[in-house]
């Protein structure tokens, strides 16, 4: 969450109020919302918690944060994300805010960023348990890993659609620019 806080407030000047948008169906969202909340007053900056799950519930949320002024938004993982991505980055360009996602299907659809795990590391990683436990492992005993490589996409075209400058050190940072 901090760091989808830090690259949002690097494209963003002036970002002042973030909207923190999660589906409040899905119980895995209230802990990463309380990370984000806790990143976006690290950073100085305002949080603004709404909940969307739905496209009708994603409509709302971004009239909702067009009339309350937000001047960004980071939209909790959640499956909903990528199945409503096309909706959803048409919504934040129609609106004209900024989005930051964890998905890179995001970003490909036309949200601003998206930074996280790799999928198909994190799939690379589930076959060599699966491979473990066939040959023998109990799943108790093999240890909790975590994603080690996550991914910074960055949509050029939604940056100048909403005229904004992507700095060149993060675009050197990037692992998929899109023009």
């Amino acid at each position: 969450s901090g760091k989808m806080v830090e690259f949002l407030k690097e494209v963003v000047p002036g970002l002042g109020r973030v909207a923190i948008v999660h589906n409040h169906r899905n119980p895995g969202a209230v802990h990463q919302v309380q990370g984000t909340v806790t990143a976006v007053r690290a950073y100085g900056l305002q949080p603004h918690v709404l909940e969307a799950g739905d496209p009708l519930e994603y409509e709302r949320a971004f009239e909702r944060m067009t009339a309350e002024r937000v001047s960004g938004v980071v939209l909790v993982a959640d499956p909903t994300l990528v199945e409503h991505r096309q909706k959803i980055a048409e919504l934040a360009q129609r609106s004209g805010l900024p989005t930051i996602f964890q998905r890179r299907e995001n970003a490909e659809a036309g949200g601003l960023l998206s930074y996280g795990p790799n999928l198909n590391d994190q799939f690379r990683q589930t076959t060599l348990y699966v491979d473990r436990i066939l040959k023998g492992a109990q799943p108790a005993d093999l240890p909790v890993e975590q994603a080690t490589k996550f991914e910074l996409v960055i949509n050029l075209r939604t940056a100048k659609a909403l005229g904004l400058t992507v700095p060149p050190m993060l675009l050197g940072r990037a692992d998929e620019v899109i023009e």
